[in-house]
């Protein structure tokens, strides 16, 4: 495995929900050195999502990483959409109940809502990769139902109310990691941002098993400062076409 020395070029990966990371970094590229917004010095607060679409809140995202850190960035946009609820709770999955609402509270008001019912639905998530002026989106997604009731106590967001078509009849939350990467939103668009890499762009690797955010995430001390972090020339083609 590459080691943060080895790495060729570093990147940021602009979330700040843990989660999302701990399912994205297994499948980042080793021969590239990955940070999180704080190991990059982010001091821009709260990542700003505010657009009416997930592609547009990805890049958003990204956008913001880019230039509060001057380093390639990517960034993730995802949540549920349920069609017999408009399309809710869609880009404000996170919000459903409140600008500050828990994971739990989302899943209460779409439970009250859902008021028994199974309904059609299905999870979103849209990647985007900015350098300078290059801007990628990809996105996956996978089609399912959400139930009534919890079940399961793994996995976080609304997990345990959705049951995948392709499973066995589990939610997400009974599944085990390895399971719901399987067949996840997330990692159909790992996959699809895989397929649109260049051999000037290897952002993607292919998915290892044993690796996790401390071995694909390249771990910087407090003393390192940017100065220090190498970052891919723009005058190299280093982008997504």
């Amino acid at each position: 495995m590459t080691t943060p020395d080895q790495a060729l070029f570093t990147c940021v990966l602009a979330t700040q929900n843990a989660h999302k990371i701990d399912e994205i970094a297994p499948h980042l590229s080793s021969s590239l050195q990955w940070l999180t917004l704080k190991q990059a010095n982010w001091t821009g607060g709260v990542l700003r999502e505010d657009a009416d679409t997930f592609e547009g809140n990805a890049l958003q995202k990204a956008v913001q990483g880019y230039r509060g850190t001057m380093l390639p960035t990517l960034a993730d946009d995802s949540g549920l959409v349920v069609p017999d609820l408009e399309g809710a709770p869609g880009v404000r999955s996170a919000r459903y109940a409140g600008e500050q609402a828990t994971d739990a509270e989302n899943r209460a008001k779409l439970m009250e809502v859902l008021a028994g019912r199974e309904l059609p639905a299905y999870f979103v998530c849209v990647l985007a990769w900015v350098l300078g002026n290059v801007q990628h989106t990809v996105r996956g997604e996978v089609h399912g139902k959400v139930v009534p009731r919890e079940h399961g106590n793994l996995g976080f967001g609304y997990d345990a109310l959705f049951i995948p078509n392709e499973g066995d009849g589990r939610t997400f939350a009974e599944m085990l990691p390895h399971e719901k990467q399987a067949m996840s939103h997330r990692a159909a668009a790992l996959a699809a941002m895989r397929r649109s890499s260049t051999e000037s762009l290897p952002i993607l690797g292919a998915i290892s098993s044993g690796s996790n955010l401390r071995t694909k995430l390249a771990i910087r001390t407090e003393s390192d400062t940017p100065t220090q972090r190498r970052c891919c020339s723009q005058d190299r083609p280093f982008g997504l076409s």
